[in-house]
């Protein structure tokens, strides 16, 4: 997967986060949850945005990790989410969970290997 293809599944994932948040509930939970899941599954996409203009292959690891730490975040709202229902259509929270955990072990697996190369300097 080229960065662009990578680019573009991130952007996917935000834009299906903002379908999974339009259906939650204006509840009080529903809010904070909705609120809190908007912020962090968006914000891998806006991120990797600056993985890609990074300076350094540190400044790249760092970043990565910015992006890393979003997605973790996502992945246990979405966990809340499910497990107290307060979503409108389970496919779509199923789908975001899923494609979560599949961005997760993608960033990983490149933030290790990344790590691994600067360790052989």
């Amino acid at each position: 997967m080229n960065s662009q293809d990578l680019e573009n599944r991130v952007i996917d994932f935000a834009v299906l986060i903002v379908e999974v948040t339009e259906k939650m509930p204006s509840t009080y939970a529903g809010k904070y949850y909705s609120q809190q899941l908007l912020r962090s599954g968006s914000s891998p996409a806006l991120n990797y945005g600056e993985v890609r203009a990074a300076e350094s292959k540190r400044d790249f690891i760092h970043k990565m990790n910015v992006v890393l730490k979003e997605l973790r975040e996502s992945n246990n709202c979405l966990k809340i989410i499910r497990r107290t229902k307060l979503h409108g259509p389970e496919d779509k929270v199923v789908q975001a969970s899923n494609e979560c955990r599949e961005l997760l072990a993608i960033f990983i697996t490149s933030v290790n290997t990344a790590k691994k190369n600067l360790d052989k300097k």
